[in-house]
């Protein structure tokens, strides 16, 4: 269930549970494991390939690499925010990478903003029957979504009626 807590500002805001307690995050681990799994038993076969599909490559450290990677699933799977995706993976209770490696990652994701913004709010809108104040309000606090105004401006303009 989810807490609404008051702001500074004097608005109600809905508190989120940290990522480890939600279904998705468990999901994205089953999945992981089966993939990681999978892989290891024909590793031998794709050896020669990725070595020079990986040669090829610019000298991209490996954990901007992983951030990217990571930041590209937050964005397709829980559709967060540029902020909210570089807040994930800097965080102590987060993803822990070193800030250069989450702004490497957050700059060349491949993501639709106002697209993740729309999905959020139609998920406050559906979920938590919040008013479309509300839900702008949630996109841009700091305590919230960290959309930009305009990005939550489109969502709340673009909701389902």
């Amino acid at each position: 269930m989810t807490k609404k807590i008051q702001g500074e500002d004097g608005k109600t805001y809905v508190e989120k549970k940290p990522f480890y307690k939600r279904v998705w995050f468990w999901i994205i681990v089953v999945i992981l494991v089966f993939a990681i799994g999978g892989s290891m038993g024909n590793s031998s076969s794709f050896t020669s390939s990725s070595s020079n599909s990986s040669s090829k490559k610019s000298n991209v450290p490996t954990s901007y690499t992983s951030a990217l990677h990571k930041a590209e699933t937050y964005s397709d799977t829980m559709h967060m925010s540029k902020q909210g995706i570089y807040d994930q993976l800097t965080a102590d209770a987060g993803d822990k990478f070193k800030p250069e490696a989450a702004q490497y990652a957050v700059d060349h994701v491949k993501a639709d903003w106002n697209k993740n913004a729309l999905e959020a709010a139609k998920s406050y809108q559906k979920d938590q029957d919040m008013s479309p104040d509300a839900i702008r309000d949630q996109l841009t606090a700091n305590a919230g979504d960290k959309f930009t105004q305009e990005q939550a401006d489109y969502a709340v303009n673009h909701l389902p009626n």
